[in-house]
């Protein structure tokens, strides 16, 4: 891997970790994710389950989602999904689906990713598209916000 791609994968993934701090301000699990084309952002997304009420509404799909509109199709073969956690099953399914060319992710989700973690849903050589998948760009960057998101949480908590 060439080090201008390790540079662009780390800058775009702080513009990603910048969405996932506006989840955390609204009170959702800070994930961000954004869909590039080249070197142009063409979505932008985070986790907007609690707001929505929809437990589709996961930073993956709604970027997917909006890169699609984007592009006026729901082949986005030429594109990178850049997200703080590692998809989990359902998005990975739709990475596949919307044979995204590569998934850069930050840091593992150990009880529910599906990109290398419990399972690896883009590697199944049953399925026609493979994306390739890169982790651990700020990775502890993309874990201290999830950290400091459920410390807060049970802190809360305990002061019920």
């Amino acid at each position: 891997m060439s080090q201008n791609v390790i540079h662009d994968d780390v800058y775009f993934m702080r513009e990603a970790l910048r969405l996932a701090e506006k989840a955390y301000e609204m009170d959702e699990v800070p994930v961000g994710a954004l869909v590039v084309m080249g070197d142009e952002i063409i979505s932008r997304a985070y986790n907007l389950r609690e707001t929505n009420h929809d437990a589709t509404a996961h930073a993956e799909i709604l970027a997917i989602r909006q890169a699609c509109e984007v592009k006026g199709t729901w082949y986005l073969n030429d594109c990178t999904l850049y997200v703080t956690l590692e998809p989990c099953c359902m998005c990975a399914g739709a990475i596949v689906l919307a044979r995204l060319d590569r998934v850069v992710f930050g840091t593992f989700d150990p009880k529910g990713g599906a990109c290398g973690s419990l399972m690896n849903i883009p590697a199944d050589q049953r399925l026609n598209h493979r994306p390739q998948i890169v982790s651990g760009i700020l990775a502890e960057e993309c874990a201290d916000i999830l950290k400091r998101f459920f410390k807060a949480k049970r802190f809360k908590a305990k002061q019920i």
